[in-house]
């Protein structure tokens, strides 16, 4: 299973990223070292969408807090580049895909990430793993 990530990324550019406490959904807190990761730089945070392909060098679950009756999960993972985006794909290019029954790549994204515009890792299906590394 491969991921994705979209949260903020204050250097677009680097080899290597920390994510800590990361809110998952969709399968994220499944996510191990040795997956692959696409790392998505949130537009909410003035990021552009789709910047890298990673693998995970760590990761590891965040502990839930007992007096907390109702959370998600959530994980802190480092990855390192191992590809940059030469295409942009982003909210913009997402958005008018919204038949959530369609089993298309851009809808898959555009639910995962965009219905609840949280910052989040995700899990994705084979289909829209193969689908993003056409941006690399």
């Amino acid at each position: 299973m491969a991921f994705a990530i979209k949260t903020e990324i204050s250097d677009p550019r680097a080899k290597a990223f920390v994510f800590k406490a990361q809110k998952t959904m969709y399968g994220g807190k499944l996510i191990a070292a040795g997956d692959v990761v696409f790392v998505f730089a949130s537009e909410n945070e003035g990021g552009k969408g789709l910047i890298a392909r990673a693998v995970v060098t760590a990761a590891e679950p965040v502990p839930r807090k007992p007096e907390i009756a109702r959370q998600t999960p959530r994980v802190s993972i480092a990855v390192r580049r191992i590809a940059s985006a030469r295409r942009p794909l982003g909210r913009d290019a997402l958005k008018h895909f919204k038949d959530w029954e369609d089993g298309r790549p851009e809808t898959e994204l555009n639910f995962k990430f965009y219905r609840q515009a949280t910052n989040k890792i995700v899990g994705i299906t084979d289909r829209t793993a193969a689908f993003l590394e056409r941006f690399f």
